[in-house]
């Protein structure tokens, strides 16, 4: 096992901030930390990293104290931290230098890093010269630029156009490979989707979701039925006491199981109503989050 969350409690006065959570991220994983602003979700990442004492419970890696000097991490802050007046290479360096990195390794390293992410006519700017979106690619070097073997990702898309998020998601799709262990915070489900084999929802300060991708989605009880219709469908969902919604020719309805989509399509064509394409999809990531989170 890598990382283990036991028991974790903080509070703010009467404000219960992460209320008793457990959590389990085996090494060379990735886990989906959700839930809305005010769930206590940079609350458990301060506490990870030693900025917040937690008033009960413990944090482990590899069964001993998860502790940030002896261990190497990479953060990525949603709250952007870089020196405005300083020049880009500069700070980079000097952010190298604060993991163990020696001069000429941290130089090459923010060679690499800048070509990567297309911004190496940056190098000698000073980071108020910069766009926003530039100024988050900045942060994510500064965060992987010693190589860490576990990365938390608070936000990482915040401020990237598509094209920009595009690049950042084919590198961490590389770390994934790499088997580094990360934690991914972030409002875009289709991100989590695409990269964590686990996820956790949290609601004020509660874990309301927690386990593999896949088996939160197997156990959400319900699957998506989408069929394509020229034909009256209506009167074959009112029949099997389906609800369903309904957008020009296509017909969105939730079952429970794959038997209850197929009675529909039999339905159908017992009734001669005309079917342009049919699909039995599972559920999102985003419909399990409104429904349990809000």
């Amino acid at each position: 096992m890598g990382l283990e969350i036991r028991n974790l409690t903080k509070c703010y006065g009467d404000n219960v901030a992460v209320n008793n959570i457990s959590v389990q991220l085996p090494k060379g994983q990735v886990l989906g930390l959700l839930g809305r602003n005010g769930a206590g979700k940079t609350t458990t990442i301060k506490m990870m990293l030693g900025l917040v004492r937690p008033d009960s419970g413990e944090i482990l890696w590899e069964g001993r104290p998860f502790l940030r000097e002896e261990l190497s991490i990479g953060y990525l802050p949603e709250e952007r931290g870089l020196y405005p007046k300083t020049k880009i290479a500069e700070q980079l360096r000097y952010f190298g230098q604060l993991e163990g990195m020696g001069r000429k390794l941290a130089n090459e390293r923010i060679d690499y890093w800048l070509e990567k992410f297309e911004i190496t006519e940056y190098k000698n700017k000073l980071a108020s010269e910069l766009s926003k979106g530039n100024q988050q690619k900045i942060q994510i070097i500064a965060t992987l630029l010693h190589d860490p073997d576990i990365i938390i990702l608070d936000e990482p898309f915040s401020g990237l156009d598509p094209v920009n998020a595009t690049s950042l998601g084919n590198v961490i799709e590389e770390l994934v490979e790499q088997k580094k262990t990360i934690i991914l915070s972030s409002h875009r489900m289709e991100s989590i989707e695409m990269f964590c084999e686990n996820v956790c929802m949290m609601k004020k300060g509660d874990i309301v979701v927690s386990g593999k991708l896949q088996t939160v989605k197997d156990e959400y009880g319900y699957k998506n039925l989408r069929i394509t219709s020229a034909g009256q469908l209506e009167q074959v969902f009112r029949k099997l006491n389906t609800p369903f919604e309904k957008n020009g020719l296509v017909y969105n309805a939730k079952v429970h199981n794959e038997k209850e989509g197929m009675d529909i399509l039999k339905a159908a064509e017992a009734d001669g109503v005309p079917l342009q394409n049919f699909s039995l999809l599972e559920p999102t990531l985003h419909q399990i989050f409104v429904e349990r989170v809000g």
